[in-house]
């Protein structure tokens, strides 16, 4: 049998549909897909009545806060946020599409609310997330992680012991409260006391989250808008052990270093190498003090008052040091020779002209000591006894002197030592005062 004859036999034996490949049918998600995008129109807003408000649905859970900024006045905050709302034109029948009940589509190809962050400052590094859920009794969720750059009005002045109150506002940037309006996902209760998700182990921790739901009159227009207060504080922790104690050790050794005698030349050298040691210490730490440009952070004061009573102290200790080094000084110049040359002159024009008369020898025997005040006039042909006398009382009366300035050497060393006392215990009571308003202070910010 010839070829043709066997093909033509088997064509009129085998239908042709069997012989043409059959197109692969579309699966139900594609089907749905494109039933669903067909006629939508992304740029209307999803209502079969116009005058029906698009209610959105907000959810918030920070997860953590990034940076403090206090001299730019930012926070950056890691949140995950959750939108929902109901998209009539998004409906479908699960039956009909295999049990369908959720599908994802491209944020692109549907509407989506334009709600904005009021306090939003700098685009931060948030992953793109193309797609959002919708289920088939039209219910959009819209979730997707955020990184916020957002300013805020941070107190920085009970540094480290401050506590921030950042606000995040949620609003629609044209769609006033009659065409948008918005709401809770969960209760407010519930999004406060959220922090299971919060990164507890970082500088700050989160305090609550509370919200409030408001709106905002513009140009005779009602805007809905919700705010969220990210309550945080601050970890004072690494700041007590890096900063204070550093400095309280070096005002508690400048305190004990009174003790130290103040004739003994020692004292101002070291009170003058602990406040070189705390220049340094301040200098090496100035990067972790916040900067702000409105006010200065109590523990700035702390330091600058700190470096004062440091500067007060080395000039009592000065000027207590200087009083003594006077009356040493003045005692040292008060040497043998010089009183002798100061009041007696030379040698020969004491004997001429300093005693004009004296007593017999008999009366200086019997009295022991001679009478100044009694003397007469030296005649020109005294004797050489008379000559060294004369000498021996001069010495002696020298000598009486000199006990009485070492006398007033031990009263005035006295008096300055007493002087020292009364300068110290000022000192301690400055120091007590500053320190107890520093304790009252931040305890007053800590409770507020």
């Amino acid at each position: 049998m010839s070829p043709v004859l066997l093909l033509s036999l088997l064509l009129s034996v085998i239908p042709l549909a069997e012989l043409v490949p059959e197109k692969p049918k579309r699966s139900a998600l594609n089907q749905l897909t494109r039933l669903l995008l067909r006629k939508y129109n992304c740029g209307v807003r999803p209502v079969q009545n116009w005058t029906k408000p698009t209610t959105i649905y907000i959810d918030l859970i920070i997860q953590a806060v990034l940076d403090v900024d206090g001299q730019t006045q930012k926070v950056t905050t890691s949140i995950w946020y959750r939108q929902i709302w109901n998209d009539e034109f998004l409906v479908w029948d699960p039956d009909e599409f295999d049990g369908i009940t959720e599908i994802s589509l491209s944020s692109d190809a549907i509407w989506v609310p334009d709600l904005i962050i009021s306090e939003f400052v700098d685009v931060g590094k948030s992953p793109v997330i193309p797609y959002v859920y919708v289920n088939c009794s039209g219910k959009v969720k819209n979730y997707k992680p955020i990184q916020v750059v957002s300013a805020c009005h941070l107190e920085i002045y009970a540094f480290p012991f401050d506590k921030q109150n950042c606000t995040l506002t949620f609003r629609s940037w044209l769609h006033s409260v009659s065409e948008v309006d918005l709401a809770l996902w969960r209760p407010a209760e519930e999004i406060a006391n959220d922090t299971r998700e919060f990164m507890n182990d970082g500088e700050w921790e989160l305090l609550g989250v509370p919200s409030r739901y408001w709106t905002l009159n513009l140009e005779d227009r009602d805007y809905a808008q919700i705010q969220f207060n990210v309550l945080i504080r601050r970890r004072p922790l690494l700041y007590v052990v890096g900063l204070l104690i550093p400095s309280i050790f070096l005002m508690v050794v400048d305190v004990i270093s009174f003790y130290l005698p103040p004739n003994s030349g020692t004292r101002i050298t070291f009170k003058t190498s602990i406040l070189l040691g705390y220049t340094v210490i301040r200098v090496n730490l100035m990067d972790e003090i916040p900067a702000t440009a409105i006010k200065t952070p109590l523990i700035g004061v702390f330091f600058a008052v700190c470096m004062a009573l440091l500067l007060l102290s080395l000039a009592m200790s000065i000027f207590v040091v200087k009083l003594l080094h006077y009356s040493e000084k003045e005692v040292k110049e008060m040497s043998m020779s010089a009183c002798l040359l100061d009041k007696y002159g030379s040698m020969d024009q004491s004997l001429e002209s300093t005693f004009t008369s004296m007593k017999t020898l008999d009366e200086v025997d019997q009295s022991g000591e001679p009478d100044l005040f009694s003397l007469t006039e030296v005649s020109s042909s005294e004797s050489p006894l008379e000559k060294i006398l004369q000498e021996v009382m001069s010495l002696r009366l020298y000598l009486q002197e000199e006990d009485t300035e070492a006398t007033s050497q031990s009263y005035w060393v006295q008096l300055c030592l007493k002087v020292d006392k009364l300068l110290f215990c000022i000192y301690l009571l400055l120091v007590f005062i500053y320190v107890m308003t520093l304790l009252l202070l931040w305890h007053s910010w800590s409770s507020a």
